[in-house]
Order: C-alpha cells, then structure tokens, then sequence
C-alpha cells in the first residue's frame, strides 16, 4: 500500500474505523473517475473540498453530484459570503497533510470544523478518497460524521426554476 494511503488507513484504524483501501491503476482523482473505478454513482463520491472561511481552514465533504454553495457555507460558519474562500494547493497540504484530488475526510494535520453533504443521506455507502490520486475507501454517513466530528447540512444551491 502506498506510504500516504497507510497513513489514511492508521488514522482509521486510531479513531476505531474498519476500512479497506482500494488502490486502482487507473486515477480517481475526480468525482467522475473514482465512480467509473468503483462502480458506483457520482453522486456516491465524496469531494473533500477545503476552504478559508474567515481566515480558517474549513472542510466541506460534498457529493460527486454537486457543488458546494458558499453562501451556504458561510452561513453555517457565521460570516459573510466574502469570507469564504476556496483554498489553494499549498494551503491545502498544510491544513491537511495531504495533496489536492487524494484529500481524505480525516486523518488531516489538524482536526478541521467540517460540513457533510445532507445528500449522503440517501445511500448506505459512501466512497472517499484514501490518501492518493488512486486510492478510495467505502464508509457510512454514520461513520464519517463520528471520524470528523462533522455535521450534516444543505451544502448544495438551490435549484432555481
């Protein structure tokens, strides 16, 4: 198993998780890739997307299927729009210890505030990145909410009609 992806795997194993990391040949860096790779909808992907919010890290772990509203966002931190910003690669491996399309929802440098997709809800598993561009594991909502101390919210924008 790959070094970063034994790292996902011990900070599992420390907060009480049982999971099996699956490395692919082929990358799944994206939503779209780790769904093709798994065989699994998009919609079953979780996106760790991590933003400044107020000049603090913030996780937000999103559905393949959707895109984060940071209005949203802002809101459930308490701050104004212009205070979210979406982070940049080095800002990133800092907070987390882990590089951009390998983020997984834990494990990270420091424990981050983070907001979990509400429309995880629908599925009774989930598949998040391990550490690497190519390494994914299954979890429940119930687990990821307990490993990240997480709350579940509306993350997604509104259908305009």
């Amino acid at each position: 198993m790959h070094p970063t992806a034994q790292k996902v795997a011990d900070a599992a194993q420390k907060l009480g998780l049982a999971i099996e990391i699956k490395e692919f040949e082929a990358s799944t860096r994206t939503a779209q890739e780790a769904a093709a790779a798994i065989g699994c909808t998009v919609a079953q992907i979780v996106k760790s997307l991590l933003f400044v919010v107020n000049g603090q890290p913030v996780m937000a772990l999103v559905s393949g299927a959707n895109q984060l509203d940071e209005k949203k966002l802002a809101a459930l931190c308490g701050v104004g729009r212009k205070k979210v910003k979406r982070s940049n690669a080095d800002i990133a491996r800092e907070a987390t210890g882990f590089a951009i399309g390998g983020v997984p929802p834990f494990g990270h440098t420091h424990q981050l505030p983070t907001y979990i997709d509400a429309d995880f809800q629908q599925f009774d598993v989930i598949w998040a990145a391990a550490g690497t561009p190519n390494a994914v594991f299954a979890i429940t909502l119930e687990a990821l909410v307990q490993a990240t101390r997480g709350k579940i919210a509306d993350l997604k924008p509104d259908i305009k009609s």
